[in-house]
């Protein structure tokens, strides 16, 4: 436990600090929001459009599988079989166009099939060997019914509530030009039921005041089942998005590193090296001066003595911000506990670990609790913060509370958004709970490694 005041000297290169507004809540209930929200119309729009385009896919889809299945005894069958399953490739880069607009579902393209040799017969059989080419065929083959059920249960709840909703403006119209009393609910021989009277236009209207609450829900439900089918069978297969996640955090840890490579650079130049130059410079005049005033020399030695403690000390802080030699030593509970103790609000640091993880992850932890602790000495307007560290099956778990300002955010360009890069380079997270007006609680998840 480290409770103590004291300025934070580590010198972090990140500007934005992660502190920010955040947006005004709704007045309007979501329940009544969404019949007239823009997400509900597109998502029907998206269910609508999706009948006829599945016709068209179903319809060559089957056509073609079954022309070239047919001619599987010829050689033309194969040629025929990769020529249909490219077309389904190419209505599935329309798919998720359409899915990126109205559903506003952002699908990375698969990667794009290339033969060995770049012949027309190495072409086909890539197409042919290519996961990616068949689940699109899948694809179009399922998408077909699941339209058909959409759109009928969409068109139909959606219409009705609103010709239900509406109906006591328009009920004038059937006695006046259609001769009859109302909308007919039953009718036969002997008995004939209208809507015509003042409580049965209004029961109506509630009862599609109630299709026309619940319809956007049951949307979003249905639409859900088309994102699932086009990130699942539309999309880049696991091991590739896998592969492009660890190129792509591979890519940030480069970067990383070679900005804290500049970074001590720099800080050898302007400071520790610096210094050590002017301290040869002055050890010099103090051997000039040795023999003829031997006073002087004495002061200026004294003097280059203190520029050796200063050098020192910087060099120190340098460590500490590579990789703090306590951290090495004694683990998180003490490195976190200095951090805190630098820190200019009251810090509680509570470690619960029952060892010591892998030393990459246990380094990471440290610069993120000191990052945070940063961001609360020079953002949070906070009296207090606490520092919980504690591991949770085969994760490290981090916890930073403040009682601050709050309206932290992950915004790009910030400082919690380059630590969620980081983080997410080792199969991280960082969650951020911060409301304005406090309090902030920034949580941390890394994988042990132990």
């Amino acid at each position: 436990m480290a409770t103590a005041y004291g300025p934070d000297t580590r010198d972090h290169q990140r500007s934005g600090s992660g502190y920010g507004e955040q947006p005004a809540r709704h007045r309007v209930p979501a329940v009544l929001r969404a019949p007239f929200e823009g997400r509900t119309w597109r998502e029907f729009g998206y269910l609508m459009l999706s009948l006829p385009i599945s016709v068209v896919l179903f319809s060559f889809a089957i056509t073609m599988t079954a022309v070239g299945a047919g001619l599987l005894v010829t050689f033309l069958g194969i040629p025929v079989l990769a020529a249909g399953l490219a077309m389904c490739r190419g209505f599935g880069a329309m798919e998720r166009a359409r899915a990126r607009g109205l559903l506003k579902l952002d699908v990375a393209d698969p990667a794009p099939v290339r033969g060995r040799t770049g012949g027309l017969m190495s072409w086909v059989g890539a197409v042919l060997k290519s996961g990616v080419s068949w689940r699109h065929l899948l694809y179009a083959l399922l998408h077909f019914p699941w339209a058909v059920f959409a759109f009928c249960v969409s068109l139909t709840l959606w219409s009705y509530g609103w010709a239900a909703l509406t109906y006591p403006l328009y009920s004038w119209v059937f006695p006046a030009y259609v001769g009859i009393d109302g909308v007919q609910l039953y009718g036969d021989a002997n008995h004939q039921v209208y809507l015509d009277s003042s409580v049965e236009l209004t029961l109506t209207s509630a009862f599609g005041l109630v299709l026309v609450v619940v319809t956007p829900w049951i949307i979003r439900g249905l639409a859900s089942v088309d994102r699932l089918m086009v990130t699942g069978l539309l999309g880049p297969s696991r091991l590739a998005s896998r592969v492009s996640e660890l190129e792509s955090d591979r890519g940030v840890v480069v970067d990383t590193a070679a900005a804290d490579l500049r970074r001590i650079e720099r800080d050898l130049h302007d400071g520790a090296q610096a210094r050590l130059v002017a301290l040869a410079m002055d050890l010099g005049l103090a051997k000039d001066k040795l023999t003829d005033d031997p006073e002087a020399a004495a002061r200026m030695v004294d003097e280059a003595h203190g520029e050796v403690k200063v050098a020192l000390q910087e060099l120190r802080d340098l460590a500490r911000g590579i990789h703090p030699a306590v951290l090495t030593d004694r683990g998180l509970d003490a490195a976190l506990s200095a951090v805190a103790s630098r820190c200019t609000v009251p810090v509680t640091v509570e470690v619960d670990l029952p060892g010591r993880p892998a030393q990459a992850i246990e380094g990471i932890a440290y610069f993120t609790v000191s990052e945070l602790l940063q961001n609360v000495s020079k953002h949070a307007r906070a009296t207090r913060a606490t520092v919980d560290v504690w591991r949770s099956a085969d994760r490290l778990m981090l916890q930073v509370a403040d009682n601050g300002r709050g309206g932290a955010g992950q915004a790009s360009g910030s400082g919690l958004a380059g630590l969620t890069e980081r983080l997410d380079a080792v199969d991280g997270i960082l969650v951020v709970d911060s409301p304005v007006g406090g309090p902030t609680k920034i949580t941390a998840e890394l994988p042990w490694r132990g």
